[in-house]
């Protein structure tokens, strides 16, 4: 899958992920695949998604699309993801099934999202949490948290902890690998 994570710290926040692809045992590495980056842009945000590969394709068109994208705080990134999950469904041919016992429909959908308000995620089932330091996710998430958390300390740049944690996330998870690619926003003052 991939490691992802986001660091705030000293008035600025970081998102880096790998950059290895993966199809079952087949690994696609950055120099065979000309869209590598699995952080996209969207406005003044950094969105890093992780799962099926078709996401990052079908985000970046229907996110460019869509009117008044709101990505800066749980409740804007909820609506926004609130208002896609029909989108998904219908325009995409989503399929929201994961467990018969879930609550909502799934968007199948897990991202890290960076910007001037801070560090979010938002999980399958439009579940946004908002981070103060740090978060991961994906298959490499468990070893970048283990790393963050022993940097977070160590280092005053948002950027190098975050490097930590998808360094080590390469190190030791079989789906991801280099090169890293790194995002870095300034925080607003509060």
């Amino acid at each position: 899958m991939t490691t992802i994570v986001a660091v705030k710290k000293n008035g600025y926040a970081a998102i880096a992920a790998d950059t290895l692809t993966t199809f079952g045992n087949t690994r696609l590495h950055a120099t065979q695949d000309a869209s590598h980056d699995k952080i996209l842009q969207i406005g003044d945000s950094f969105v890093g998604v992780c799962g099926s590969a078709a996401h990052h394709l079908v985000l970046t068109s229907l996110l460019a699309k869509m009117p008044d994208v709101q990505l800066n705080s749980k409740a804007a990134i909820f609506e926004t993801f609130r208002k896609l999950h029909p989108i998904l469904k219908e325009e995409c041919f989503l399929n929201p099934k994961e467990d018969e016992e879930d609550p909502y429909e799934s968007s199948q959908i897990t991202a890290l999202i960076a910007n001037s308000s801070g560090i979010y995620a938002i999980y399958s089932m439009r579940e946004v949490f908002e981070y103060t330091r740090y978060w991961a996710i994906g298959s490499g998430h468990e070893f970048a948290l283990g790393a963050m958390h022993q940097a977070f300390a160590r280092c005053d740049d948002a950027s190098d902890i975050a490097r930590a944690g998808v360094e080590t996330g390469i190190a030791f998870d079989k789906n991801s690998d280099t090169p890293i690619t790194l995002y870095k926003a300034k925080l607003a003052q509060n």
